[in-house]
């Protein structure tokens, strides 16, 4: 979100709150208080969409069709919903934890860590369409005013893109974007966009069944407690026996039988199948350097590009891995590899900035890091930017990008703002 949109929409709250009347739904008819209108709705989806998908591992590039795939299935679906109209965008993630989100405006993401879980189309059918039904329901949007209302000035401070030691602050509306798309459902909107997205699933001519199958397969993992779905679908998504019965009772209102498309969707995904030992490998390497054996790190993440050359996530964290180890040299060769295969992820440019910095090249860095902040802005970009203007001699600069960081909390907040002090006192 835009400074400027966020502060007309923090501006307003308290006269919407009191003045607004309300809305109806347009899935379920019911009244509902609507702060935001639906021309603001598709703009924040808009705007935060790019942003959003970068926080959460950018394009799976690598096999372009494949997206073009799950679009066609996502706007089948998108015509038989309650809101065709809205301007539906669907792209697979390059990430490996199951999971899939919808931001306001009918922006819906799917994790190829999803993809591989499922059996055929009429399953990757129900994933979407529940996702659609979150989009044209508003559920979004409503739990955005619900954070509005409670503290709408929380917006503009940073979030953490994981726990790890590597991630760096995102902030402004990136953050926003973020909190939307990972944020936890409730139980209502759960049992909400599956009910009506069964029912789009009958219209688009899949068999309904399919989603009582993905629910009962979610689960049964739940149970298992594997860690990865935990952190995705389950997060974000939680599964219940109760899900189950309701999907199925409405599977058995509407009738067995339906387009399935199990061949065609094994077909469309054998490239990501073919690639899936390779990023096996990379999460291997990551858990690996995480736990500080790097020699073994290095071994898997040399075995992930040697799978796949063409895969710039595997450069970046054998460029990270480098830097852990004072190779900076080599980092800097494998950062601008990443860079060259997808030089739109800010990740990248990020970590190829910081590198930089730490060779005390000044101008690559200083490049590096403004291309990483025009994508998603961090906090850490802004301080490191800082610096080297301070360093440059450009001290309003350095002040505007210490004041822009001291934003953020945490330890990059806190260096910001003795920088900051520094300058002006």
């Amino acid at each position: 979100m835009t400074p400027r949109l966020f502060s007309r929409l923090t501006a307003a709250l308290f006269v919407v709150v009191t003045l607004a009347g309300c809305t109806v739904n347009p899935v379920t008819g019911e009244k509902q208080l609507s702060l935001i209108g639906e021309n603001e709705e598709i703009q924040m989806g808009a705007e935060q969409y790019v942003p959003t998908m970068q926080t959460q591992g950018g394009r799976f590039y690598l096999d372009p069709e494949l997206t073009v795939y799950v679009s066609e299935v996502g706007q089948k679906m998108a015509q038989v919903s309650d809101r065709p109209d809205l301007p539906y965008e669907f792209v697979v993630l390059n990430n490996s934890t199951p999971n899939a989100w919808a931001l306001p405006g009918g922006k819906i993401a799917i994790n190829r860590g999803l993809l591989v879980k499922l059996d055929d189309e009429a399953q990757l059918a129900s994933v979407l369409g529940h996702e659609i039904v979150h989009a044209a329901a508003r559920h979004s949007v409503q739990r955005m005013q619900q954070g509005m209302i409670i503290s709408a000035g929380m917006a503009g401070l940073g979030l953490a893109l994981s726990d790890n030691e590597w991630a760096g602050l995102v902030m402004g509306g990136a953050a926003v974007g973020a909190q939307l798309a990972l944020a936890q459902y409730g139980q209502g909107d759960e049992l909400e966009s599956d009910a009506y997205g069964i029912r789009y699933m009958d219209a688009a001519g899949y068999d309904p069944q399919a989603a009582v199958e993905l629910q009962q397969l979610f689960l049964e993992l739940s149970k298992d407690q594997q860690s990865s779905w935990l952190q995705g679908l389950f997060a974000t998504h939680p599964p219940s026996a109760r899900r189950v019965e309701k999907n199925q009772q409405l599977a058995q209102q509407l009738g067995t039988g339906g387009y399935r498309g199990r061949d065609v969707y094994q077909r469309r995904i054998a490239t990501l199948k073919e690639l899936q030992p390779a990023y096996d490998a990379h999460d291997k390497a990551l858990k690996l350097a995480s736990e500080g054996n790097m020699a073994a790190a290095i071994e898997a993440i040399n075995s992930a590009i040697k799978q796949a050359p063409r895969e710039a996530m595997f450069y970046a964290l054998r460029g990270r891995i480098f830097q852990k180890q004072g190779q900076n040299e080599k980092a800097q060769s494998d950062f601008d590899k990443a860079v060259s295969l997808y030089p739109e992820m800010f990740e990248y440019q990020l970590y190829n900035g910081l590198n930089a910095l730490a060779m005390n090249n000044l101008t690559k860095a200083r490049d590096h890091l403004q291309k990483a902040n025009e994508v998603v802005p961090t906090s850490i970009a802004y301080l490191r930017l800082g610096d080297i203007a301070a360093q440059q001699g450009r001290r309003q600069e350095a002040v505007n990008f210490y004041s822009t960081a001291a934003q953020a909390g945490g330890d990059v907040g806190a260096e910001a703002k003795q920088k900051l002090a520094a300058l002006t006192n």
